[in-house]
């Protein structure tokens, strides 16, 4: 019992001491990039309001059918008139059409985000070979949805990524808030793809299950997009990324010592891996889901040990494995 305490006190004197850095190489693999990767961007916020009449709704639903079936979920309407009439007095708000002209300002030219994105479908298809591009439409869903990812269509709500002093805001958490911006767009694009590939144990309820899960996902990131910030991958602040790398051994000792690895709770898992602006179970100091911070440290150990493919990483669904062959050891503060 003295040990835990000990560990805990230590772990708070030191929070906000001297830091730890992870070394990073980044390279981008010219010849990858160069192969040829097909990717148009539709403005769909364009067309919408280019619409006037029932007919213009109509037409574009026709046009889009994939939109109109997963985006605006037009199974839910009782009839497509149904829908179409309430595009229409969406169309008519005054509130929606000042934030399409807010979007329009901020995101007149999108020629990075297809750059980005090219060079990031181009990476997954290397590691993942069955890998298409799908289509990308932008739109202002009247902050209704931010992203909806699928195997075939990826729709962006750019009124999500205005800039974070723009008097339009989404309805969220000042700490999740922070995290739209245009730098995190594409990183969270390529996280939910990951999904597609990270293999799970259903049968797996465990804590360490949730932290493999989650290191596996920002591991894919990383490698899919090697030279971007781990800001911009896991949502923390340069200052928190700092002081969990000098704290790592105090993290790593509060999961050990409260035996919380093999833990099924849900309410306790998610202290550790949901949203939270911090982590109250170690320190109100620090920066919540360090479960999941935790699990990439040892996803990238594991990979680096074994030497495996990635793709052969996103297929191993027993975390137990990862967690043993990692070796893992956090890094002593200097």
């Amino acid at each position: 019992m003295n040990k835990i305490r000990l560990g805990i006190i230590a772990f708070l004197m030191v929070w906000m001491g001297s830091c730890q850095k992870k070394t990073e190489e980044c390279a981008i693999d010219a010849e990858l990039l160069g192969e040829p990767l097909e990717l148009e961007i539709t403005r769909l916020e364009d067309e919408f309001f280019q619409a006037k009449t029932p007919l213009d709704f109509a037409y574009l639903l026709e046009k889009y059918p994939e939109f109109a079936d997963q985006f605006l979920e037009q199974d839910l309407y009782l009839s497509q008139d149904s829908l179409i009439s309430n595009l229409v007095q969406v169309h008519g708000d005054p509130g929606l059409r000042s934030l399409y002209d807010s979007v329009k300002v901020e995101f007149e030219d999108l020629s990075w985000l297809e750059t980005d994105l090219e060079n990031a479908f181009r990476y997954i298809r290397f590691y993942f070979p069955d890998f298409k591009a799908p289509k990308v439409y932008t739109f202002v869903s009247g902050f209704g949805s931010d992203l909806l990812v699928s195997e075939y269509m990826l729709v962006i709500g750019l009124d999500y990524f205005l800039p974070s002093d723009h008097s339009f805001q989404p309805d969220l958490p000042i700490y999740i808030a922070e995290r739209y911006q245009r730098e995190y767009l594409v990183p969270m694009i390529v996280l939910a793809i990951s999904s597609r590939y990270n293999q799970t144990n259903p049968q797996d309820k465990t804590l360490l299950s949730e932290m493999i899960y989650y290191g596996k996902s920002y591991h894919f990131v990383k490698s899919i997009l090697p030279c971007t910030s781990d800001q911009f991958i896991i949502g923390y602040t340069p200052e928190e990324i700092e002081e969990c790398w000098a704290n790592e051994e105090y993290i790593w000792s509060h999961f050990v010592e409260n035996e919380l690895l093999y833990e099924t709770n849900p309410f306790e898992i998610r202290k550790y891996i949901g949203e939270a602006p911090f982590t109250d179970a170690i320190s109100t100091k620090a920066p919540g889901r360090l479960g999941r911070w935790m699990g990439w440290n040892i996803v990238d150990d594991y990979r680096m040990n074994q030497q495996i493919d990635l793709a052969v990483l996103m297929g191993e669904p027993d975390a137990e494995k990862i967690f043993r062959q990692s070796e893992y050891r956090p890094r002593r503060p200097e």
